[in-house]
Formats: C-alpha cells, structure tokens, sequence
C-alpha cells in the first residue's frame, strides 16, 4: 500500500517529539527544528505535483486501512456500519494541500519573531500542520471532522497564548463561534452516518442521489435533506465567514500573532469554501441547485458588507480582516452559478487569496516590528523610512484589488464572468464592489506610505552604530519572493493552477447535472 499521504500529513509530528528533547530555553534551535520540520511534507507535495504535470492529470494516491466496524448484532455478522482510515486527493485536496505547505513554511519562518515560549509554540503550530494537512486529504467524514478538530484545538491556544493584549477574549470567541460550527457538523455527520452506514465521500454522494429503492438503511426525506444541507452552510459559512458569522474572524485577525493570522486566513478559512465544494455541492446537489440563487446573493452581501466596513477602518489589521470577509463572498458567487467558469474562479480564488491575505499579514508582521504599531495613522510616510517595505505593501494591496498580472484578477474575473452568464445583477453588483476594494485598499496602502509622517515613523532609527540597517531580514526577504513568485506565476499564468483542478470543477458540474 502507498503511504506517501500519511507521510506527508504525519512527518510533521517528528518535529514536536524532537521539540520535546530540545532545552525549553534553546531559542535558536527551537526555531530552526520548527522550520525544517515543515519542509519534508512541502517536498513530497512539490515532487507530487510535479508528476502531475508530468502526467497530464493527478496523481491517484489512495489509502484505506480498515479501522472501526459496528455489525448488527440481530442479523448475524453482518457489517452494516464502518469508519475506515481514507486518504486520497483530486486537483482541488493537491492545491489546497500544496498551498497549506507552502504557507506553513514561511508562517514556520516568520514565527522566529515569537518572544516567549518557544517550544510550546512551534508544538502546537505543527499540530495544526498535520491537522490542516490530514483534513484536505481525508476521503470521508468522520476522519475529515477528527482532523477539523484539531486544527481547531490548536488555534485556540496559538491565539490565547501569542497575540496582542486581548488575545484571550479573541481566542474565546474563536472557540465559542467555531465550537458552535463544529458541534452543527458533527450532528450532520452523525446523522449522515446513521442514516446511510459510511461516511465515505463518494459513497455518500451515490447513496443520497440515486433513485433504487432500499439502498440506504434509512430513508433520508427531501425535507431531511435540506435540514441537513442548511445545517452544513451553517456551521461551515462559520468558519469561511459568512456575514453575519464573521465578527469573531476580525476579532482573531486583530489579536493574534501576525504569523498565527497568516495561517488562519490563507488556510483556515478555505476551510469552509473546501468542505462546501467537497460537501455541499458534492452530496447535495439538487439542493445546492435550488438554492443557489440564495446562495449568491450571501457572497454578495459578503463581498458589499466586507468591502465598506474595510472602507472605514483605522487599523491595518482590521481593514485586512475585512477585506477577506469580501474576497470569501467571492467564493460563495462563484459556487452559486452553477457553471464552470464559476466554479473554478471560486477554487482560484480560494488558493489566490491563500497567498494573498498571509502576504499582507506577513507585511503586518514586518510593519509592527519595526514601527510596533499597526495604526494607520500611526504608519503614516513610512515610504521616507522604509520604502522597499512600502513598496512591498503596494504590491500585495494591487494583488488584493485585482490588479491584472496577479492571481487576484484572475480569481475575480472568473467568477464575475460566470456569474454574468447564469445571475447578470449579481455579476453586476459583485463587479461594482471591486471599485470599494481599489477604494479600501488604496486608502490603506497611501495613509501609510505617503501620509503625513508621524512622529512614531519620523522617530525610527534606521541606523546601527553608523550603518544604515536592512529593512527586511534574511527570512523575510525569502518569505517575501515565495508570496511574489506564486502571485504572479498565477497571475500571468493560471494554468498552474487551473490543469490541477480541472478534474473537479468537471466532476462538480457532471454532479450538479450540468
């Protein structure tokens, strides 16, 4: 049997038992046990893709080990419920999995500016690596939800331990909304698994959508089916956000360590738009049909909603988090118009703002170890200062506009040409909102390079004993080029991405009838 997915999910845990050896107060070492415990599962996710352009199609790696069986105990031996250990990917587990192993590398290295605590930090950061990992490449629902929780296990304690001076009210607030989602998915799961005897994604969407009488051990009604549908939006629109379950998302975005929000934001929140895709669309399809109408016109209130909100901010962070409340509206339009070209804008769009949004809270990271603040009037003329981090934010904020030669274009133009061909004014009001994503994000991005200097930035130092100092360091200056290389390559080049997973927007169009 192949084990290159178990490999790749579990070759981070290696790092935290070698954490555990290391002196608690080895800063040096810990931080670079921490590093290069991420990158043999980026390597196998590289070499893997890379055989797929080779191919042609993706690789099919699949593993299944047979793990718990509930037999009827009235009719004889008989197996008639069973949870197996299933992995497996398709073009859109390989991006997502690749883009979480690119993103955990740099966050690895741009959490060297942790000051306290090391070991206990890094542990939990590579927890949350396999749990991401094991998450996309889990082939049902029950080993899916496991995985879930511990990434969800594992954010909490890396925002209530590490951010800002409301770090622990934010880390409530996380635990308390997504807590709440993960307690509507399990009882979606259990009763999927009740009703049907497995919990295997395929399987799953055959038995819920085939017309043979007896097939399942229980009959789900179209009214169960709908209850279990609305159920999911629920508790996965949670985690991607959904407006109105987004306020607890800024609150994170504000508090937690800018290293802990690169992962939350490029990777956690795809979360939702992966298992929507996965799930929703997946084993619901006729549902997902009749509602989509509904569907689009939340990404639409997302995309308006985060975009003006984001228009008043006065805090780097926040207008930031907002921004990624409007870009996931995108998603859900792009998932509502039933055609291809929507569908894969919406999976563009989720690996696009992946880069993106840790990007921009990499950049927050930089900006508040030099200025410590995240102010945007505080930052203002930072371009006399630090001009080559000034211009780094004004590439990430055109990336985040749309700006044509990035991943952000390609990713919206998609999705509003989809959305013009099936629901022209919801393609209409989603491309008016990107006039107040160029409004926001050029607001931000001018205050803080070419406002009036304050007297925090006029007051920095750029000097050590007579030298002028590097803006950047050594691991920001790699971490940035990784963000800049991905950026562009798609931008100018979306087929990187779009040969990987044109195997899935087909099989979702086939799935919703198309």
């Amino acid at each position: 049997m192949n084990i290159l997915l178990s490999l790749i999910i579990f070759l981070p845990i290696i790092g935290v038992l070698l954490l555990s050896i290391i002196n608690k107060n080895n800063e040096k070492l810990i931080k670079l046990v921490g590093f290069f415990a991420t990158l043999p599962s980026l390597i196998l996710l590289l070499l893997l893709v890379g055989k797929t352009y080779m191919e042609g199609a993706v690789s099919s790696f699949q593993e299944k080990i047979n793990w718990i069986q509930i037999g009827n105990f009235s009719n004889g031996s008989e197996i008639f419920y069973e949870i197996n250990y299933e992995l497996g990917i398709d073009g859109l587990s390989l991006a997502m999995m690749t883009l979480t192993a690119i993103l955990s590398t740099v966050a690895s290295l741009i959490s060297w500016h942790i000051s306290k605590e090391w070991r206990g930090y890094y542990q939990l950061f590579l927890l949350l690596v396999t749990g991401m990992l094991g998450l996309f490449a889990a082939e049902n629902f029950i080993l899916f939800f496991l995985f879930f929780e511990i990434t969800l296990i594992t954010t909490f304690f890396l925002i209530g331990k590490w951010g800002n001076f409301a770090k622990e009210k934010a880390a409530y607030q996380f635990l308390i909304y997504n807590g709440l989602g993960s307690l509507i998915l399990l009882i979606v799961i259990v009763t999927l698994f009740a009703r049907t005897g497995t919990s295997n994604f395929d399987s799953l969407q055959f038995l819920l959508n085939v017309n043979e009488e007896n097939v399942l051990i229980n009959e789900i009604t179209t009214f169960g089916k709908w209850a279990l549908l609305i159920a999911l939006i629920v508790a996965l629109g949670i985690k991607l956000p959904i407006v109105p379950f987004h306020s607890w998302m800024v609150h994170v975005h504000k508090e937690a360590h800018p290293a802990v929000v690169m992962i939350h934001s490029g990777i956690l929140l795809k979360i939702g738009a992966y298992g929507l895709i996965r799930v929703g669309m997946g084993i619901f399809p006729n549902e997902w049909k009749s509602a989509s109408l509904a569907i689009g016109i939340l990404g639409v209130i997302n995309i308006l909603y985060g975009a003006f909100l984001a228009l008043q901010q006065k805090n780097l962070r926040t207008v930031w988090a907002y921004s990624s409340v409007s870009h996931m509206g995108f998603v859900l339009v792009g998932l509502a118009v039933l055609n291809e070209a929507g569908v894969q804008g919406a999976i563009f769009q989720t690996v696009s703002h992946g880069f993106i949004s840790a990007f921009l809270f990499m950049l927050v990271s930089i900006f508040y170890n030099t200025y410590k603040t995240t102010e945007l009037q505080e930052l203002g003329g930072t371009a006399a200062k630090t001009p080559i981090l000034s211009g780094l934010l004004l590439i990430g904020g055109l990336s985040a506009l749309g700006l044509p030669g990035t991943s952000g274009f390609i990713s919206e133009f998609t999705v509003i040409l989809g959305a013009l061909n099936e629901y022209i004014v919801l393609g209409i009001l989603a491309a008016i909102a990107l006039v107040f994503t160029a409004a926001y994000t050029l607001r931000a991005v001018l205050m803080i390079t070419y406002g009036e200097q304050s007297a925090i930035v006029s007051g920095i130092d750029q000097t050590v004993n007579g030298s002028k100092r590097s803006q950047l360091r050594g691991f920001e200056w790699l971490s940035s080029i990784v963000f800049l290389l991905f950026i562009i390559a798609l931008g100018v080049y979306p087929d990187l991405l779009t040969d990987v997973i044109s195997d899935t927007v087909a099989k979702t169009i086939i799935g919703l009838g198309g």
